[in-house]
């Protein structure tokens, strides 16, 4: 290529030049293919390096494959670790959850559990303490060792996740699930914590060949409003750096009944969106605590309807906080509802001009 400096103008660079650079780039590349923090090939050879690995195995139906950090997220008291060790359950055994595909072998299982205690696991997975239900050995369960003592100079997030590093590696085990996100990083609705954590999972995954599955919650939400990627906390990098995401709606037809919406997919399409949610009910028909399908709906159909009188309720608060002097925007945080309905409101009550 021509050079450019001071005294003289660049050159135009023809197609012989262009093609000759190339040649020169596919060459340094073949020799050696990292420049960098870069991976320099041509399409065809990461192509032809790709099609020697196994195309990724169907987990839990579409919603998440081998090889993938899917994050699946919901509110407090929702079912997710109810779901997530049901989703752990059934690849120990290769037994697919009724109503939800599997595809890959049996295989271990390691579920990092930072939500509940020994008892509070016990009495799930049992009739009052008796009777409990029986797990594959392959289904490893890990707990934070109170009596553990921090390496001196070395932060808790950094040697928790050491301490993941190194039972990945000892083990062997593949198939990771994380419950919850806030126990790898304290800050995760921060961006700059969020980053790093997914760096680490990925870093892990791609060093491991790990599949990984991370509960994470939601902020409080207005249950009238469909489920989206910004419900979950610190969507914007976590929803970025995953590779799958999914997410448990609460229903309004029914307190014990939920919806499971996909959110994000790369290895397949979107097939559970607003239109086709999967609904289930939480059971416990003897001694497993679990999600049981019900079938396929549409979320408007389990969403929150106002009654007039709520409407009124709301109505009112929107047209005090905006006598107060609060803009449109403030007030849809606070009321938790969007701009736009704000402004309808107030244009409906002849506040707003």
């Amino acid at each position: 290529m021509g050079e450019i400096n001071e005294h003289m103008e660049p050159r135009s660079m023809g197609s012989d030049d262009f093609k000759a650079d190339l040649v020169r780039l596919v060459n340094e590349s073949n020799e050696n293919p990292n420049k960098g923090i870069f991976k320099v090939q041509t399409a065809n050879e990461f192509i032809d390096e790709a099609r020697k690995r196994p195309i990724p195995k169907i987990l839990f139906s579409e919603l998440w494959h081998e090889g993938e950090v899917c994050i699946l997220f919901a509110g407090a008291n929702i079912g997710k670790s109810i779901l997530a060790v049901q989703i752990a359950d059934s690849i120990s055994k290769a037994v697919n959850v009724p109503g939800f595909k599997l595809e890959a072998e049996q295989q271990p299982v390691i579920y990092l559990d930072f939500e509940l205690s020994d008892k509070q696991f016990e009495n799930r997975y049992s009739l009052n303490y008796s009777s409990h239900y029986r797990f594959d050995d392959s289904l490893i369960r890990v707990e934070l060792n109170p009596e553990a003592e921090l390496p001196e100079n070395t932060s808790f997030e950094d040697y928790l996740s050491q301490s993941l590093e190194k039972l990945i590696a000892e083990s062997g085990i593949r198939i990771i699930i994380v419950d919850n996100l806030t126990y790898l990083r304290t800050e995760t609705e921060k961006a700059k914590d969020a980053l790093p954590l997914m760096k680490l999972l990925k870093a892990l995954k791609s060093k491991y060949g790990l599949s990984v599955l991370v509960l994470a919650h939601t902020p409080k939400r207005d249950m009238s409003k469909p489920l989206t990627r910004n419900d979950l906390q610190g969507s914007s990098m976590l929803i970025n750096f995953c590779d799958s995401a999914f997410a448990i709606g609460e229903s309004n037809v029914d307190k014990h009944f939920r919806y499971i919406k996909q959110i994000k997919a790369r290895n397949t399409e979107i097939m559970y969106d607003s239109e086709n949610v999967c609904i289930c009910q939480i059971t416990k028909p003897h001694n497993f605590l679990q999600f049981e399908f019900q079938g396929f709906d549409s979320e408007k159909s389990h969403l929150k309807q106002f009654t007039d009188k709520e409407m009124t309720s709301r109505d009112l608060e929107i047209a005090s906080l905006f006598e107060k002097g609060m803009s449109l925007r403030q007030i849809a945080l606070e009321v938790k509802t969007s701009h736009s309905t704000v402004k309808r409101v107030l244009d409906r009550l002849g506040k707003y001009k």
